[in-house]
């Protein structure tokens, strides 16, 4: 693996402003990797380690013990653990992984580039099968990938008006740990072991991560980096369709 500084850096841009919005920033990561022309099967398992830390420390400034859901967070991660774990243990072909990436990265830039309105008044009546549906389709396609899930989960529970903003946030944080970890457990199955270069990303993702979540819990303004990265993670796009 190549650790010149603008890699790093990218890194480091990546887990601020992911971290700002409760997300641990794989599908960033994997648009950086793509674009330094990182292998795909080095792709998934560092984007997870690096997931693993920059969410925990996301729900950390996130989180509070007031507001937040256990009754929606725990029917979502039922099913969303194990279907992590088969989906990082299935074989993926480079190709598909790329495209469905892509898609991913997609949804990532709209996310990031958007502020939805809060609710006016939230949806109490969530049905317990449609938590377990979206929890298990959601696992699935972060252990393919290599995401941790919330990315995919904050849009969904915003559209039902199921949480507030800043809940969301620490719900997904959340969610996102448990997945990169399931997800981590499942390569381990098939014989994955952390490359030794790694462990200097962990330590720009960190470095990132307590940034990214000091802004985002004090409500600063980052639009305007926010645009820098949706540009970068478009070009990302752009290599993971056409090379």
């Amino acid at each position: 693996m190549d650790f010149n500084i603008f890699l790093l850096l990218s890194l480091f841009g990546v887990a601020i402003l992911y971290s700002s919005v409760g997300h641990g920033g794989a599908s960033g990561y994997l648009a950086v990797m793509a674009i330094f022309g990182i292998a795909p099967q080095l792709m998934k398992s560092s984007a997870l380690i690096l997931n693993l830390f920059v969410s925990l420390i996301a729900f950390y400034n996130f989180y509070d013990k007031k507001t937040f859901n256990w009754k929606l967070f725990i029917p979502l991660i039922l099913c969303s653990i194990p279907m992590a774990f088969i989906g990082a243990s299935l074989p993926l072909k480079d190709i598909l992984y790329k495209r469905l990436l892509a898609v991913c990265i997609v949804i990532s830039v709209l996310r990031l580039m958007t502020s939805p309105k809060q609710p006016d008044l939230l949806n109490q009546n969530q049905p317990i099968y449609l938590k377990l549906i979206l929890g298990a389709s959601i696992g699935l396609l972060s252990g393919m990938l290599g995401i941790g899930g919330g990315i995919l989960l904050s849009p969904v529970l915003l559209f039902l008006n199921w949480e507030k903003m800043k809940d969301i946030a620490a719900i997904s944080a959340l969610f996102i740990f448990v997945n990169s970890l399931s997800g981590i457990l499942g390569l381990i199955t098939k014989g994955f072991t952390l490359p030794q270069d790694t462990y200097i990303w962990i330590g720009v993702a960190i470095a990132g991560g307590l940034v990214g979540g000091y802004i985002g819990s004090k409500k600063y303004n980052t639009q305007t980096l926010k645009g820098i990265l949706a540009f970068v993670l478009l070009i990302a796009c752009y290599k993971l369709i056409f090379n």
